[in-house]
């Protein structure tokens, strides 16, 4: 979760003219950035960060914690999100499966090579941000809602969960599958071919490696069992491919949550204004600034 959300929730219940404003401005960052992230359009992202919010204010003193507002927040902007539909960037599907994802063995040959330029190095050095937003841009949207809220925003398999009212295996099965995806493209295979064709005569992967592959984004998540690490970890000391693949995915992983985006000052603040106006409207429409411990407790509920 992120810690603007927390912070601007004291705020919130600070009850000050100043604070509500910082608070507003902290929650317009919030879900600009992951507008901006799943959407790819300003416009789109100004115009759900604006109707999230004034949907949200009469609530905002009733959530007495964050982790509640968080999900809130992000269920209505991923909805709000859906019905913009600008462009090409929500459809068709595609299920990818993890055998089109699995590396090749030219793949995994550069990932050997450490003579060859690095990837995430490249990106870094050669306009990161852009660059990492255009490959999540790229990746089916079922599989991009999940690694934006989970690897970018910060939310837990359970929240993500809650979020996109999926099951909690199938968060993880998609967020493996977007990591995976990511990580191709950021390294440039995407562009190469999609899905990977695999050279003639080229031999499958070993059982044991394919065992490993399926499971490394909840290996780098310490999501599996003990004895599970324990075997994973075995293999990986011994198979130098795997484990240049599994660096390699780890450092494209670290790199999303460096991601945020910010809707232009000027621009925030304007509408930040009308924001205030309106939470004034709302407050005088309630009477008092918060509501009772009971109505507390059902808006939290209600939120889970």
């Amino acid at each position: 979760m992120r810690a603007d959300v927390e912070q601007a929730l004291q705020l919130i219940h600070n009850n000050e003219s100043s604070s509500i404003e910082q608070a507003l401005g902290l929650l317009q960052n919030t879900v600009f950035s992951f507008s901006m992230k799943v959407c790819g359009h300003p416009q789109d992202a100004e115009d759900t960060m604006q109707d999230v919010l004034l949907k949200s204010l009469s609530y905002l003193p009733k959530f007495e914690n964050a982790q509640a507002l968080s999900v809130w927040l992000y269920k209505v902007a991923r909805n709000r999100c859906l019905m913009n539909r600008r462009g090409q960037k929500f459809s068709p599907k595609v299920n990818l499966s993890l055998e089109e994802l699995m590396p090749d063995g030219r793949e995994l040959g550069e990932l050997m090579d450490h003579s060859q330029p690095n990837p995430e190095a490249e990106v870094l050095k050669n306009e990161a941000s852009d660059r990492l937003h255009q490959a999540v841009l790229k990746i089916p949207p079922q599989y991009r809602f999940v690694l934006v809220l989970h690897d970018m925003e910060g939310l837990s398999t359970a929240e993500v969960a809650q979020v996109t009212g999926l099951q909690e295996g199938t968060v993880r099965v998609r967020l493996h599958r977007a990591r995976l995806m990511l990580r191709r493209e950021v390294s440039g295979v995407g562009r190469r071919a999609t899905p990977i064709r695999r050279q003639s005569g080229e031999k499958p992967k070993p059982k044991h490696c394919r065992e490993l592959f399926a499971a490394l984004s909840d290996y780098l998540d310490g999501v599996v069992d003990e004895h599970v690490c324990e075997q994973m970890q075995a293999h990986l000391s011994d198979c130098k491919p795997c484990e240049a693949f599994l660096a390699n995915l780890e450092k494209v992983v670290k790199q999303c949550g460096s991601l945020d985006m910010e809707c232009p000052p000027e621009k925030a603040a304007v509408m930040r204004q009308e924001l205030l106006k309106s939470y004034e409207q709302a407050r005088r429409n309630l009477g008092k600034p918060g509501m009772s411990a009971k109505g507390n407790a059902a808006v939290t509920a209600g939120s889970r």
